[in-house]
């Protein structure tokens, strides 16, 4: 192992004025290589299959570039220049409630439904970077280049996305006992400038937007496994690597009008492969070391960092859902029936659940002996373990109360147009409280949330978010605190006759 033979890295580059839309729109015409319907995509923010999203994305670095926002979404960096709020490293309990409210200014953006913004995995290197002592065992030098790199996205307003769980081809096997060793990501060569790298890794969601990938391992890996115990950042242009979305549904959706969310904000999930693609030692942060690949999630705070940003977009999410469902309910004049309120009142209890929880990951925070904040992990865990289990309680809530109003809308937007249609349109589909323009686009949002193919990823997204129940569940088993329930007990059977 190379550890602290390698080479030192480079400061990262002074920081400059935040990034533009205009120009996160232009930075996506670099060469990378994604590929639809079996072609490669020259441009992703002209093709229409993903030009919606590059503009609901683009939106998020202007409303951190606005001087309005200045306070809400940037802090000062070292130098002085702004940065990010996205990368702080808490040090109080008011930093840590400051990167949540930045964090659902930018999800309130896109109504919760970007889950992979750029706030998310720079949680997570805002973690790494908060306790680089964790790298350091595989070797100084990889603690120093997981700092570095830190710094280099936080300077100049990066986006960074992750594949870090490998494909489904058979989990019954470790990596190394895969039929074909190149099946799951791994290191295939080691070189005096880097590592070369062979392989495929799922899931970059956004990874068509963002600047960075970070490949690594999240699942248990075993002796065997040391090839695949890797963390390393690698450029989405870079030579070798390529990404496979699934479906986009933009290209489906032909107006705005009648596919108003899946037109705008589907971030494409993408399989990632790679096919000898070099890392520089610099960009190497864990190399074939399977308890560093593993502690990197759990004994650094970046694991909290990421998914308090991912609840607060949860939350705006649930609050965009239950706001659909009270304009429903207000459009057909049902809003102060007795059983609706009865309906309405358990959503709001679900929404409300999530949201003091997400609190509570503030309230609850504790600061470590070098002085950084980490959420609470039982307050995480514990709305995360339910996460798959009051998003389909919601939605089928909404279901109930819309009855058959969402599928018995007209076929499109030119019903209400056209002079052989229009009137029918009008008179048939007006609501007591709106006319029929105004009620037809309000269910084809709800359809388009909750029916269409993007409101059903939207619901697989959120079901398998933390990864497979059981999984959350042991994450929510190991924060617990057993020991004081468990002495009461012990107290209770001590009691005296």
């Amino acid at each position: 192992m190379i550890g602290s033979a390698l080479p030192k890295t480079e400061p990262a580059p002074a920081t400059r004025d935040l990034r533009t839309g205009e120009e996160f729109l232009r930075s996506l015409d670099d060469g990378r290589s994604v590929y639809f319907d079996g072609e490669r995509v020259k441009n992703v923010a002209a093709h229409p299959a993903f030009a919606g999203a590059a503009k609901s994305s683009a939106r998020l670095f202007d409303i951190a570039a606005d001087p309005a926002n200045r306070e809400r979404m940037t802090i000062a960096s070292p130098s002085g220049q702004p940065i990010w709020r996205a990368y702080q490293i808490p040090r109080t309990h008011e930093d840590l409630r400051a990167k949540r409210l930045a964090s659902e200014l930018w999800s309130e953006a896109s109504f919760g439904l970007i889950g992979r913004s750029p706030d998310h995995v720079s949680g997570f290197f805002a973690g790494f970077a908060a306790v680089p002592e964790v790298f350091a065992e595989g070797g100084k030098a990889y603690a120093e280049n997981v700092v570095s790199f830190y710094e280099h996205l936080r300077d100049n307003h990066l986006w960074a996305t992750y594949a870090i769980v490998p494909p489904q081809i058979d989990r019954s096997k470790p990596a190394h006992q895969q039929k074909d060793p190149t099946l799951y990501a791994g290191v295939v060569k080691e070189t005096d400038g880097g590592i070369v790298i062979s392989g495929a890794q799922q899931l970059a969601s956004a990874g068509v937007y963002s600047d960075y990938l970070y490949l690594s391992c999240i699942h248990p890996l075993k002796p065997g496994d040391e090839n695949y115990a890797f963390g390393v950042a690698i450029p989405l242009n870079a030579e070798g690597l390529r990404l496979y979305p699934r479906r986009p549904f933009a290209m489906q959706a032909t107006n705005t009008f009648d596919h108003p969310l899946s037109s705008r904000f589907d971030e494409s999930d993408c399989l990632v492969v790679l096919d000898n693609v070099v890392v520089p030692w610099e960009r190497v942060f864990i190399y074939r070391n399977l308890q560093v690949c593993w502690n990197q999630w759990w004994k650094t705070p970046a694991h909290l960092y990421g998914n308090l940003q991912a609840q607060a977009r949860y939350v705006t999410k649930l609050r965009f859902m239950i706001g659909l469902a009270k304009r429903i309910n207000e459009m057909t004049g049902n809003d102060a029936v007795p059983p609706v309120m009865v309906q309405m009142g358990e959503l709001a209890a679900l929404v409300s659940i999530v949201e003091t929880m997400l609190e509570a990951q503030e309230v609850k925070a504790q600061i470590d002996g070098n002085g950084v904040v980490w959420p609470s992990r039982q307050a995480l865990y514990a709305v995360m373990a339910l996460q798959s289990e009051i998003n389909p309680r919601m939605v089928e809530i909404i279901r109930e109360l819309s009855g058959a109003a969402m599928i018995t809308l007209p076929s499109s937007v030119r019903d209400l147009e056209s002079p052989e249609t229009a009137a029918d349109m009008e008179r048939y589909m007006q609501s007591a409280t709106a006319g029929a323009r105004e009620r037809i686009q309000l269910m084809r949002m709800a359809w388009d949330f909750i029916g269409s193919e993007f409101g059903n990823r939207s619901q697989q997204y959120e079901k398998f978010y933390g990864g497979a129940s059981f999984l959350v569940k042991q994450n929510m088993f190991r924060a617990y605190d057993f020991d004081r329930a468990t002495k009461l007990v012990d107290t209770a059977l001590a009691l005296p006759a």
